[in-house]
Parts: structure tokens; C-alpha cells; sequence
């Protein structure tokens, strides 16, 4: 684009996501880092000196840092209150999913994006995973069946104060709704309780507006990690592993119960880079973002019912 100015850029929470984002926005040139906002000062101040950036230890401080464009990936209970206070400052906000911590929040943040007339965009990330493209482009031509994802793994040390259904679970349900272009209106969530105090295991059924079923079993009590998406449609049945970013495609099965493989190219490309593109190219164009605000909402409002909390 030319002549497009460098947006003044900061992050608020350098936890792993926040420290991600750092990384990869100081290498982009639609950035200048500028601001790095954590309450732990030898974490923020480690983050700030990596990438030349100032530090700041309050939201406030951060807040008022004069910034074009912010990342909140602070604990979800926080994202309400930072970002609309950075959309009305008339900063372009990209918030880490969930989009807030109720349904309520989510909504006052789309509000004060729509008042100041800036970009909220939600950073779920799997939708820019290459091999999620390359499955939107596989079935974009047929009629899907049945959705299922896999995403478990180990227990992270990391986890506060929410389980696997907003922690996980909401990459899932987004993927569903991407994939289908249609609304969850039925919900068939089951929950135990392992070793966490929320919960650590789901199995997560569901109806969609258009018909399609889908399937999300997630947890955090699988001692290696797997995420694998699978989607039947009327013609194919396609395999995508997250990780490797491997897609394989089975078709034009036989009457003796054969299939016909092929693999699908996935490009090579970290989804993380692809997101804060989207995220620029949104607030230089005046184009809606690839994952808005009220993409945001359904995911948690989903998210919520599976918990009962809605």
C-alpha cells in the first residue's frame, strides 16, 4: 500500500501470547512497537528492552502512551476494561480470545469500536492457520455433514481463572462457525473435572442453523498434544493435523470400501504473522475485519452456554 503510515504499537500483558505478538509485530514493518504494558515490571521491562520498546507497569500508563494500534492479551477479565478504554482514546484494538469475560463486556467493546469508528478485531488465531485455509478451500464447493476436532494436551502451567472450554474450546467453535458460514443454535456440552478446579475435560456436541453436526472433545489430561480437524461433506473426508499442518483427502470411495488419498498443499506461514497483517490491513483499508467483534460474542456466547453460564 503506499505511503501507508507506521502505526504506533503497543502490547498489554506480555504473558506467552503477549510476548508472541510482541515478537512478531517488531518485525513487521506496518509497526513500530512502541509500548509494552505488564504489572510484573521485570516481565514488562524484559519485554521492552528485547524489542526497544518502553515499558509501562499500569493500564493507564498504557492507555495514555499515544498509541495508533494495541494488542490486549491480558487475562480475559481485564479485556473489557482495557480496550474500551484504548477504542475510546481512538485506538485500533486486536483482542486475544476470548473477546471478553461476559457477553455483556463483549458488547460494550463492539459498541465503543462502532462509537470511535475503530477496528476491534479478535485474535483467534487457528483461522489463520494454513491448514484451515486449505480446508475452507476444500469443502467451499460441497455440502458439510459433520465437523469433529480434537485439542488436547498436558495440563499448562500457565492457567488462572477459566477451563478448557474458553480456554480451548473457543479456537474450535470458531473454526465450526468459519467452516460453515452458519450459527450454533444447539448445544450438548459434557464436563468433568479432573485435576483442575474448572473444568479440564469437555466433550462438546452441536447443531448447526444449517444442519451440519459437530463434535469438540478438548482437554487439559493427555500426556501429548493433538489437534486434528476432520470435516465429512456429501463427496469427501478430509483430515487436517494442526500442528504439522498436514491436510489429506479422502475421495471417490468405491464399491468395495476404497478411497482415493490425495494430500493438499498447506503453506508454509505463521498464523500469528497472518492475523496481525489481517489486523493492519483492516484499520489502513476501512475493511472489516477477518475476525470481527460480534464473530467474538458468538464464539463466548457458545463458550458460555456449553458452561451453563448463559
Amino acid at each position: 500500500m503506499p505511503n501507508t503510515p507506521v502505526l504506533k504499537f503497543g502490547v498489554a500483558g506480555v504473558g506467552v501470547m503477549g510476548r508472541n505478538h510482541a515478537r512478531v509485530a517488531s518485525e513487521m514493518r506496518e509497526f513500530d512497537l512502541t509500548t509494552v504494558f505488564d504489572p510484573d515490571s521485570v516481565v514488562a521491562e524484559g519485554v521492552a528492552s528485547a524489542y526497544e520498546a518502553t515499558p509501562v507497569t499500569t493500564a493507564q500508563a498504557f492507555i495514555d502512551a499515544g498509541l495508533n494500534a494495541a494488542v490486549v492479551a491480558t487475562p480475559n477479565r481485564f479485556h473489557a476494561e482495557i480496550g474500551v478504554a484504548l477504542l475510546e482514546k481512538g485506538v485500533h484494538v486486536l483482542v486475544e480470545k476470548p473477546i471478553a469475560a461476559t457477553v455483556a463486556d463483549a458488547q460494550r467493546m463492539i459498541d465503543a469500536a462502532k462509537a470511535n469508528d475503530r477496528v476491534l478485531m479478535v485474535g483467534q488465531v487457528e483461522r489463520f492457520n494454513p491448514a484451515v485455509e486449505t480446508v475452507k478451500r476444500a469443502v467451499a464447493d460441497d455440502e458439510i455433514i459433520s465437523i469433529q476436532v480434537t485439542r488436547v494436551g498436558p495440563f499448562p502451567p500457565r492457567m488462572g481463572d477459566v477451563g478448557v472450554v474458553i480456554d480451548l474450546a473457543v479456537h474450535d467453535i470458531d473454526i465450526i462457525r468459519h467452516l460453515t458460514g452458519s450459527e450454533i443454535v444447539e448445544v450438548q456440552p459434557q464436563l468433568a473435572r479432573t485435576r483442575a478446579e474448572r473444568e479440564d475435560t469437555a466433550l462438546l456436541q452441536f447443531r448447526l442453523d444449517n444442519g451440519v453436526i459437530a463434535h469438540i472433545t478438548t482437554n487439559w489430561v493427555t500426556p501429548y498434544k493433538t489437534r486434528t480437524l476432520q470435516v465429512a461433506t456429501k463427496t469427501k473426508f478430509i483430515v487436517a493435523d494442526l500442528i504439522t499442518r498436514q491436510v489429506t483427502e479422502y475421495f471417490g470411495q468405491q464399491p468395495d470400501g476404497s478411497y482415493s488419498t490425495r494430500m493438499l498443499n498447506s503453506w508454509p506461514a505463521e498464523p500469528l504473522r497472518k492475523e496481525l497483517e489481517a489486523f493492519a490491513r483492516a484499520i489502513q483499508t476501512g475493511e472489516t475485519p477477518a475476525v470481527t467483534g460480534e464473530d467474538g460474542l458468538r464464539n463466548l456466547e457458545v463458550a458460555l452456554r456449553c458452561l451453563g453460564e448463559h
